[in-house]
């Protein structure tokens, strides 16, 4: 064996070799359950036993904390519960797994219901469907058993249902737990956000947003606004925001606890950011809606159940009634336009307006094509004009579109486990690693301690270069920045 340096380089090697052994005995004295590790956060470090533990979570997990223990005011929980009415804890199984997309598709009935308790992975993950092999795809293809006519669809592209605008065919989905307000954000609510950051929504930045024609102070004039191409009924109009809805000389006044609206997909999803939540996903938003109607026999078409009757709507959602839309509104439910939040019954979860009052902007889509559900007041129980309100109705915007019949509510994730990664650690910048142990007293670093760091390679030092020290790079423990917030994205 070669020898390293002189003898004075050996007998520093051997002191330090001591001092490693009687370090790492010391430590295992006090801590015979487990073996300490430095674990780094970005600006401090701290001391973690590994028990038994790690052999279930491994050393870059932390146990799943308790769902039962977290809340928030005026948000529901959503995720699969015990027997007892407990939350189920993360180590299981404990999201929703429900049949998503229009209500009017029978399809839905085709759908087992084994397929909603059974976890699925790979091709056939959203129902039990005869699996095509590649073989027999191209063999349609050569004998014309499929229709190319259409061409290509582009990413993201969903067939909807002429009626309720649903996605199409229905299919099994699965979403992680989650909390979602009971209610749609009202004026009251955002004017705090407005105050507090001095935000200015992009209708502001604009100069107008759309208005019903028929909520004109002056109809004479309707000719001078410019109507959207899209929606005839639906004209630009100078000067209307959240605070003016229906233009100058309007005001939200009296309608502190109506829904807000004249809201873009961004000023949506900023007011969420400023309290700490996010907008929910479409898959999110329509299991709050069906609260528990999530199967093929007891899937119903709108929130109150399978009544075609309006005299039974109006008891449950503002919508468009009798009249001929858009001059001739009867207001059977009470309400010509907006109505108050929590003016009709909840759900079976607890949630108020799924249905009716303001469509809800959604997380997701794209800008050109960012996704609302629910229906609004100007949508009919039948579809006769715009929208069928059914709980798979949907429908697409642009996302800078303000108009006085789309608000949103706010979702949260539940808090998860800490996950950690290694990061390489350079003393020289970053300071020496350290130990300390549960009294919060420094303890004195050997160098290259053995849980201090990972080497690159076995061979830690080189043997051509004997007279040089090779100081191997060292790793610390680092939260690892969490990123998923939901299943669905």
């Amino acid at each position: 064996m070669r020898l390293y340096g002189t003898f004075t380089t050996w007998i520093c090697f051997v002191l330090t070799s001591i001092q490693q052994l009687l370090f790492i005995s010391l430590f295992q004295l006090s801590h015979p359950q487990g073996v300490l590790i430095a674990v780094a956060t970005e600006d401090s470090f701290k001391e973690e036993d590994l028990t038994d533990d790690s052999e279930v979570y491994g050393s870059a997990l932390d146990p799943h904390p308790d769902p039962n223990d977290e809340n928030y005011d005026g948000m529901i929980y959503i995720g699969r519960k015990e027997e007892d009415g407990s939350r189920m804890s993360f180590d299981k199984n404990n999201g929703i797994k429900y049949i998503f997309g229009t209500s009017f598709d029978s399809t839905h009935k085709d759908i087992e219901e084994k397929d909603l308790h059974i976890p699925h992975s790979g091709p056939d993950i959203d129902h039990d469907l005869p699996i095509k092999t590649r073989e027999q795809i191209l063999m349609e293809k050569r004998h014309g058993k499929i229709d190319l006519s259409e061409g290509p669809k582009p990413f993201g592209h969903v067939d909807t249902h002429e009626l309720d605008g649903g996605a199409t065919p229905p299919k099994v989905v699965h979403v992680d737990p989650f909390f979602l307000d009971v209610a749609p954000i009202t004026n009251k609510e955002f004017g705090k956000f407005v105050r507090a950051v001095y935000y200015k929504t992009e209708a502001e930045q604009f100069g107008w947003s759309f208005v019903l024609s028929s909520f004109l102070h002056d109809v004479g004039k309707l000719h001078e606004h410019d109507a959207d191409p899209e929606a005839e009924h639906w004209v630009a109009v100078d000067g209307s925001y959240w605070r003016e809805p229906e233009g100058p000389g309007s005001s939200y006044k009296f309608r502190e606890n109506h829904p807000v609206v004249h809201v873009t997909h961004r000023d949506a999803a900023e007011y969420c950011k400023w309290v700490g939540k996010r907008l929910p996903g479409e898959w999110e938003w329509e299991a709050a809606a069906r609260a528990g109607h999530f199967g093929p026999k007891n899937r119903t078409l709108y929130a109150w159940g399978e009544e075609d009757d309006l005299e039974i709507a109006i008891k449950y959602a503002n919508l468009w009634g009798y009249g001929k839309f858009p001059w001739e509104n009867l207001a059977e439910d009470g309400w010509r336009g907006t109505s108050p939040v929590k003016t009709f019954p909840s759900n079976a979860y607890g949630f108020y307006d799924m249905t009716g009052n303001v469509w809800e902007w959604m997380r997701g889509g794209k800008h050109k094509d960012r996704i609302v559900r629910g229906g609004s007041y100007v949508d009919t129980l039948d579809g006769r004009f715009n929208h069928a309100a059914t709980l798979g109705a949907r429908a697409t915007l642009h996302g800078t579109t303000s108009t006085g019949n789309v608000g949103f509510r706010c979702a949260k994730a539940p808090t998860r486990r800490v996950e950690y990664h290694w990061k390489y650690h350079d003393e020289e910048v970053h300071g020496q690693l350290g130990i300390q142990d549960e009294f919060g007293k420094q303890h004195m670093v050997p160098q290259q301690h053995l849980h201090d760091y990972y080497p690159d390679n076995e061979d830690t030092f080189n043997d051509d270069e004997f007279d040089t020290e090779v100081q191997p790079k060292k790793k610390r423990k680092v939260i690892k920045q969490r990123t998923r917030r939901s299943n669905e994205l």
